[in-house]
């Protein structure tokens, strides 16, 4: 800053001075509207859902895991059925645990081996 030498350039200085203060001050009190409207758990809740759903490695997970409990649950419904049998109700659910664990662990290995029966299956529809 410069020397003041005269009441002309202190009231020009002061001046400055305020308009610089008023200036900051509104730009403090946008960032604590900022800060405040961000702390709000409904914003929380829903700047972390927005991250998770855009994370793609969290919706492979989500899928993947999907498509192993629906395995799991179809094989325990084509083992059990309807019967009211304990012995088999309880076979069903270990059945229905591993196939969830397993499909769950090895969905790529599936969705490739998907792939390629699904490639057979048009090779021979051309080939005909």
């Amino acid at each position: 800053m410069q020397a003041i030498h005269t009441s002309t350039e202190l009231k020009d200085a002061i001046k400055l001075l305020e308009v610089e203060h008023d200036l900051k001050g509104k730009l403090f009190r946008e960032q604590m509207y900022l800060t405040y409207d961000s702390l709000k758990p409904v914003n929380i809740i829903k700047n972390t859902l927005k991250d998770i759903s855009s994370s793609p490695i969290f919706i492979d997970n989500i899928i993947d895991n999907a498509i192993g409990l629906g395995t799991g649950f179809l094989t325990k419904k084509l083992i059990v059925g309807t019967s009211t049998n304990p012995f088999r109700n309880i076979l069903g659910s270990i059945i229905q645990f591993g196939v969830t664990n397993i499909v769950a662990q090895h969905t790529q290995t599936i969705k490739s081996l998907g792939k390629y029966i699904f490639q057979i299956i048009n090779k021979k529809e051309e080939e005909e």
